[in-house]
């Protein structure tokens, strides 16, 4: 993975397109809480094309999550369990299988923000599983999903 001009390019807009989506009012409001759609999750899905986009959904969700309700723990690790997400949605482009490349983002934050809320805050761990699940769902995979083929459409080397 190398990061050329572009690809850090790809990063900021990422993070800049990411944090606007969810601090956006109205669009806010269903952003946070235990029972939420953050729309920009559907973002998730595009280190499967572009590798900058790692860092860009890491930002971009750390910033979103400074200006959250839950505080500190959201920001630190809500922010790398993003990080350790795209990460794996990167790591899902060896398969050419872009159905895989939601899964990560659903799967880490269902368990893994369940897990510091479960933690922190004494919120029933499968009740906050299942709704992060639901969440995630929506917007990796309804919204996610079709933005990835769009986008595969005119991506060099994913026709």
């Amino acid at each position: 993975m190398s990061f050329n001009a572009r690809q850090i390019s790809i990063g900021g807009l990422v993070a800049a397109i990411y944090f606007v989506i969810t601090i956006t009012p109205g669009i806010s409001a269903i952003s946070y809480g235990p029972l939420q759609i953050r729309i920009a999750e559907a973002l998730t899905v595009l280190p499967f094309l572009y590798p900058g986009a790692i860092g860009g959904l890491f930002v971009g969700c750390l910033l979103s999550n400074i200006f959250g309700p839950v505080g500190i723990e959201d920001i630190i690790l809500g922010s790398l369990l993003t990080l350790l997400a795209a990460w794996l949605t990167y790591l899902t482009r060896k398969t050419k299988e872009p159905l895989l490349a939601p899964l990560p983002p659903v799967v880490i934050n269902a368990f893994g923000v369940s897990a510091y809320i479960h933690v922190f805050f004494g919120q029933p761990y499968w009740l906050v599983v299942l709704y992060i699940i639901l969440g995630e769902f929506i917007a990796c995979y309804l919204l996610g999903y079709p933005l990835l083929r769009f986008l595969m459409k005119r991506h060099k080397g994913f026709n």
